[in-house]
């Protein structure tokens, strides 16, 4: 989820490490001792039942990003935040992470912390590969799997055949 920052003077982003299931609780308390926190979320498909079902999921499973000045010493609270595990350190200082990456994240979610997908040519369209050893070759497209890459369907000597690509590698025809 997308908090507001205290845009504090000299405030960066570090690691923290939640409890399982437990970011929810780790960002409300986070937020009411006055840090920044930022979690990315990616939505997922998943079978309850005999339904399917549309679930929110950190990007970073078990990881979340808070933002706090390392001057100002409270940083430590946030290893006995409820939710929290701990900060990502190494020898014994929290580990900052670069804020161009954070804020890239950021850029790309919504204002619920939601990565918004890139688009994606709809299952059944026509594309042409780009890149790689099968550029210009002209194929269906079959499904979307993980990773930003998509399934089509090529044909190569007069049989189907499946392969996956990055959607970047792909241009409509």
């Amino acid at each position: 989820m997308k908090q507001d920052i205290a845009t504090a003077t000299g405030a960066q982003w570090y690691l923290a490490q939640f409890k399982p299931n437990a970011h929810r609780i780790a960002l409300r308390n986070l937020s009411r001792q006055g840090f920044g926190a930022f979690l990315p979320l990616t939505e997922t498909t998943g079978r309850s039942g005999a339904r399917f079902a549309q679930r929110q999921r950190p990007l970073f499973p078990g990881y979340l990003f808070v933002s706090f000045a390392p001057e100002g010493g409270n940083w430590r609270a946030i290893n006995s935040t409820q939710g929290i595990v701990r900060l990502v350190a190494f020898g014994g200082a929290p580990a900052p992470v670069p804020t161009a990456l954070v804020e890239g994240l950021r850029a790309r979610c919504d204002a619920n912390g939601l990565v918004r997908s890139e688009t994606m040519p709809p299952p059944g369209s026509m594309v042409r590969l780009r890149t790689g050893p099968l550029a210009d070759f002209v194929a269906r497209v079959e499904g979307m799997a993980p990773e930003r890459r998509v399934w089509v369907l090529l044909e190569l000597m007069g049989q189907p055949v499946r392969v996956a690509v990055e959607t970047d590698g792909l241009d409509p025809v």
